[in-house]
């Protein structure tokens, strides 16, 4: 596939993952995120699984159970932490500190080189992105705050090592395992630390529906396909397009307005992930 049409496919995955905030908080029953994150992940998971037919063995399986925490299990579950407790431009902006830590990880696992533009895209994706979410009521909340940043070191290097571990299996495949696997993580805890889940509307069961059919297994498709075809650092500055499109959905369905301070934040942003690829385009034509 040309590299332009990974890029795009990648692109399309945060891009959705920008509707997980308004999702969780307008349709998913308040105060279970260990039980959401369980059920975004283990029956997408197991539909991938009967559809693709192949089990991981030997060594992958305990990769998969390895990417699947860091991937799924942490990573959603300190991302629906971050939801209920933080509101969603905090969240965001705490969670673009990722390319960043990407960058970083890449040198220490993958021995990739890191270019100063690459550095100055990802700080400066942070900036744009506290520009565009960030409201002067937002409250801090410590909890919140460390999940977000949890959830954030927990992708990154699970982004960094979905590059490392390369499988004997195509991408679709690598995603029902390490769906699966992050949800049977999720499920003994989830029974035992939250109590059951209320009766669900039609709301909620849409809403699970969409974050694990569409939110989890074709966006973490197109994902770790790029991860494979791109590799971390270029794929990573991707993510900053989340908030971009969480902010398009407020604007849409919640009526919200845009300010040119907040106009400003995405012009930054859509320009950090544009200088992140120049960069490692160039790392790739050295």
């Amino acid at each position: 596939m040309p590299r332009s049409l990974d890029l795009l496919f990648t692109a399309l995955a945060p891009a959705i993952w920008g509707s997980t905030y308004i999702v969780t908080t307008e349709l998913l029953p308040d105060g279970y995120p260990m039980t959401a994150a369980m059920l975004r992940a283990l029956p997408a998971g197991i539909l991938l699984l009967l559809f693709t037919r192949v089990l991981p063995k030997g060594i992958w399986l305990a990769r998969s159970f390895v990417l699947g925490a860091l991937n799924f299990s942490i990573f959603w579950w300190l991302l629906f932490v971050a939801a209920y407790e933080l509101p969603g431009g905090v969240a965001a902006t705490v969670g673009a500190i990722q390319p960043l830590i990407v960058l970083y990880l890449s040198k220490l696992l993958l021995d990739q080189g890191i270019r100063p533009a690459a550095v100055i895209a990802a700080s400066g994706g942070i900036l744009g992105v506290a520009l565009l979410v960030l409201t002067p009521r937002a409250e801090l909340d410590w909890v919140g705050i460390l999940a977000a940043l949890g959830g954030a070191v927990s992708m990154a290097f699970g982004t960094v090592l979905t590059r490392k571990w390369q499988p004997p299996v195509p991408a679709l495949t690598f995603t029902a395992w390490q769906l699966t696997a992050g949800g049977l993580l999720l499920l003994p805890v989830a029974l035992v630390v939250e109590p059951a889940l209320p009766p669900l509307d039609t709301g909620a069961v849409l809403g699970f529906t969409y974050l694990g059919l569409i939110g989890g297994a074709l966006t973490y498709f197109f994902w770790f396909h790029g991860i494979a075809s791109l590799g971390p650092p270029t794929v990573a500055p991707l993510g900053l397009l989340s908030p971009v499109a969480a902010t398009f959905l407020g604007l849409f369905i919640l009526n919200e307005t845009l300010s040119p301070l907040q106009s400003a934040g995405m012009i930054l942003v859509l320009a950090s992930v544009w200088l992140g690829q120049h960069a490692q385009r160039t790392v790739c034509a050295t």
